[in-house]
């Protein structure tokens, strides 16, 4: 019997002022937000992400691209990551995330914004449930290896945080994670998103939110943490695995 909670994750209008693309197929590119603390060591920045990613259909400006990032969530197979870590220095979000068993499910949604690809780039054929200018989107899940809570982050040494070293918090200075989760090899970045707005607008809220839930969708909700009971993560897994429509 799993669990699962979605978060939202990745770069929007305010950090760093602009929204990872999606396209009519319902392909997107993962970017994320700035990193804004110190860091022990040096960190990839946008140009460096942006060099090992297929082309933006918008242009970044080179005062951006010299940002360092916050590559949190980390996906195996990203550039620049090594395995599925994801990590949070605030307790709001802490404690939900804490209670997180093995073989639970953690989410990622993020904001991104309806563009069509590059010139020269093939895609598929195009999806109807695609927002017109924005919407919120699962990206990726972490199937639940190891959570350490906020008494296990602060009892890590540094000489015992080598199974979680490549997380973003990890390389902060100091080290400020009050929660670290840890995904199985059964973790992913999706190739598609998952929609989680209306195909009319990005700010209505589809039935994966309303009705599978713990959130009514109204207001903001895309700001939110999304809790799903076992029967509700059960029925989203498969609506992300493509053996359900709802």
């Amino acid at each position: 019997m799993s669990n699962a909670i979605a978060i939202n994750v990745a770069a929007n209008t305010n950090l760093p002022g602009f929204r990872g693309p999606i396209y009519p197929d319902g392909s997107f590119m993962y970017l994320p937000i700035p990193e804004r603390e110190p860091t022990a060591e040096p960190v990839a920045s946008y140009g460096d992400l942006l060099a090992e990613l297929a082309e933006l259909p918008f242009s970044v400006d080179d005062e951006i691209r010299q940002l360092p990032v916050h590559l949190d969530p980390e996906f195996a197979g990203y550039p620049r990551c090594s395995q599925y870590t994801y990590g949070d220095e605030h307790g709001v979000k802490a404690g939900p995330l804490s209670e997180l068993d093995p073989g639970d499910s953690l989410y990622f949604y993020a904001t991104l914004s309806r563009h069509e690809p590059p010139e020269g780039v093939d895609i598929g054929p195009p999806v109807e449930w695609v927002a017109p200018e924005w919407g919120a989107y699962l990206i990726g899940e972490f199937r639940v290896d190891r959570v350490y809570d906020t008494a296990a982050c602060e009892a890590l040494a540094p000489e015992d945080r080598q199974p979680v070293a490549s997380n973003a918090h990890c390389k902060r200075e100091p080290f400020d994670a009050k929660v670290l989760v840890v995904g199985t090899d059964d973790s992913q970045l999706f190739d598609r998103a998952v929609p989680l707005s209306s195909p009319d607008s990005g700010a209505t809220a589809s039935r994966v939110v309303t009705e599978l839930s713990n959130d009514s969708g109204k207001g903001p909700w895309w700001r939110r943490r999304l809790w799903f009971d076992t029967e509700s993560t059960e029925r989203l897994r498969e609506i992300v695995a493509g053996r359900r429509s709802f």
